[in-house]
């Protein structure tokens, strides 16, 4: 097991998350701790649905359609195997890498997700405070059921970035930048797969969606711009939260989508708001519009089909990576989220191309159970599967992992039948 006396500790550059497994081991018979819970994603999934209300399970687990992209998510990552690597002096890994200028503990970030307060009545501050702590970017979402400054001030000096859905309303665009900004969020995400929910049964089924029932919308009530957009409607947050919740949900999934023509102007804004922070694209599935993205001047993309939520029956975000990287890979920052489940599935999707990867069921589920804990537990756990995943397979850096040699790979020999992935 991980020696906490083992002298290459002290050289290595970052942490030995491994140590986390053993803290797991001894404290339960010698302490009287026990591990919070168990971080097996499927015995997280089915604890997770036992704590949440039963809109918050469908909100969080619901997939677009018959779940075909979730399962295809999950699918691609099995076709890829790591052949390890054996007597490779791995005692000084180092887990460490670089995102747009800050150096992150490892390649794994918080993705976007919103209304975190249907999972925790503290919403995004938790999640916001463990990514600091573990010096992982966070990532906020326009849907983020918590003001930006809140959500900044819970982050202190971590990296964080804005994932923006723009209204079609520039004056509130360009108030949520400057917020954003001032608030030291240091990228503008732009996501383009997602102004309108794509069709998921059970929220559809139960009536699921918080923002009309008056949760969630703070981002939004505390914008000067909107402010004003509510007093020119008559009306009052407070007295009409439902009313409120809706009119700025339906100003951000407002279902009217937005063209290549309007993304100079939001680069140019986003950059002249900044200062020149960088600005990226997600969503991106096709060659044609990581093309695309390159042309008009887009530091980074990331490779996601929103974890299989909005387009059913589409192509894996894993097999995505590897036509967009052979096409683009050499002209601008890759990025991935989609099924990451755990290490080995970071150490695949850097091996196909992407230079850093997002979470997001994951830490929901930990902070659905147990709050900020919660979330502190999963990410640990995460951590300490990729460190001990490092020392076991041989890698001594993240650069020895993006190698394509690394896996062997399976055609893509997909299951014809409707098969359902739990994970």
């Amino acid at each position: 097991m991980s020696d906490p006396k083992n002298p290459n500790i002290d050289k290595r550059s970052t942490p030995q998350y491994a140590l986390y497994q053993r803290e797991n081991f001894w404290k339960p018979h010698n302490t009287g701790e026990v591990p919070p819970f168990n971080t097996d994603p499927g015995k997280l999934e089915e604890l997770a649905q036992k704590k949440l209300t039963e809109g918050g399970w469908y909100y969080a687990s619901s997939n677009a359609g018959s779940s075909y992209t979730h399962l295809a998510n999950r699918q691609a990552f099995f076709r890829h195997r790591i052949i390890p690597r054996q007597l490779v002096d791995t005692n000084i890994r180092d887990t460490s890498t670089t995102i747009f200028g800050h150096k992150v503990a490892a390649p794994i970030g918080f993705a976007p997700i919103g209304i975190n307060k249907i999972y925790h009545p503290l919403g995004e501050l938790p999640v916001a405070k463990v990514a600091k702590e573990l010096n992982l970017p966070y990532c906020l979402s326009t849907a983020g059921s918590t003001a930006i400054e809140d959500v900044a001030a819970a982050n202190g000096q971590g990296p964080r970035f804005y994932q923006l859905y723009m209204p079609h309303d520039d004056e509130l665009t360009v108030s949520l930048l400057e917020r954003a900004f001032k608030s030291g969020f240091s990228a503008c995400i732009f996501t383009t797969d997602t102004w309108q929910l794509g069709w998921r049964h059970d929220d559809v089924a139960t009536g699921n969606y918080a923002f009309y029932k008056g949760i969630g919308a703070d981002l939004g009530l505390t914008d000067p711009v909107f402010q004003k957009r509510l007093a020119a409607a008559g009306i009052d947050p407070k007295k009409q939260p439902e009313e409120a919740g809706a009119m700025w949900i339906d100003n951000v999934w407002h279902g009217r989508a937005w063209d290549w023509e309007k993304m100079p102007w939001l680069i140019q804004t986003w950059k002249k708001i900044s200062g020149g922070k960088p600005f990226c694209l997600k969503g991106i599935q096709s060659v044609a519009d990581a093309k695309k993205a390159v042309e008009i001047g887009c530091d980074g993309i990331v490779v996601s089909n929103h974890a299989g939520r909005q387009v059913d029956g589409a192509i894996a975000s894993l097999d995505a990576l590897e036509n967009i990287v052979a096409a683009v890979g050499d002209k601008i920052y890759i990025m991935y989220d989609s099924g990451i489940r755990g290490g080995s599935d970071v150490v695949k999707a850097l091996a196909l191309g992407a230079k850093f990867v997002f979470v997001g069921r994951l830490w929901v589920w930990g902070l659905s159970i147990m709050g900020e804990h919660g979330v502190r537990h999963v990410m640990k756990s995460l951590l300490a599967d990729f460190d001990i995943l490092m020392d076991v397979a041989g890698f001594q850096s993240i650069e020895q992992m993006q190698d394509r040699s690394v896996l062997e790979s399976y055609p893509k020999g997909y299951a014809m039948i409707a098969e359902k992935s739990k994970l």
